[in-house]
């Protein structure tokens, strides 16, 4: 389910709930082999599966960096904001990768609202994403990231 927040006042009235968690999504080789291409990463345990079998992961994994990346594509099946012309990325505080995603394996995020920050011309809220492997217990990435809504 989708969390939908109109204005400053509703982002005011959220810091500290948890808003939901996004869908299921699949981490293919495919995926993971183009974002080595897009970066210049290549090393072994992410593009060579038969290599990466006898490795510390028992299969290829996907970068700490494309679980990240997804968040931008992913956080919006959680989070809709509305009553700002626009929003960017900021920055991120905080960010930790504490388990693989093996390849194969499907990731989801969830989202909490940690904080918001009044700034010139709109808000500041940070964000807690944290990235979860189906089935496994340890979460993939914890993230504090932070987005600015612009009115």
């Amino acid at each position: 389910m989708t969390t939908t927040i109109k204005g400053t006042d509703e982002f005011k009235a959220r810091v500290g709930d948890h808003l939901g968690y996004s869908d299921w999504h699949e981490i293919t080789q495919e995926r993971v082999n183009q974002f080595a291409d897009a970066t210049g990463d290549h090393q072994w345990i992410h593009v060579d599966p038969e290599r990466a079998k006898g490795g510390p992961f028992g299969g290829p994994i996907a970068h700490g960096y494309l679980t990240l990346s997804m968040a931008p594509g992913i956080l919006h099946e959680v989070l809709q904001v509305e009553g700002f012309a626009m929003g960017v990325n900021y920055g991120i505080n905080k960010l930790r990768f504490p388990a693989p995603v093996p390849v194969g394996k499907r990731l989801r995020v969830g989202a909490t609202l940690k904080a918001l920050d009044e700034v010139a011309g709109g808000v500041q809220p940070t964000l807690e994403l944290t990235f979860e492997v189906e089935g496994q217990a340890k979460p993939a990435c914890i993230a504090e990231v932070i987005y600015r809504y612009y009115e």
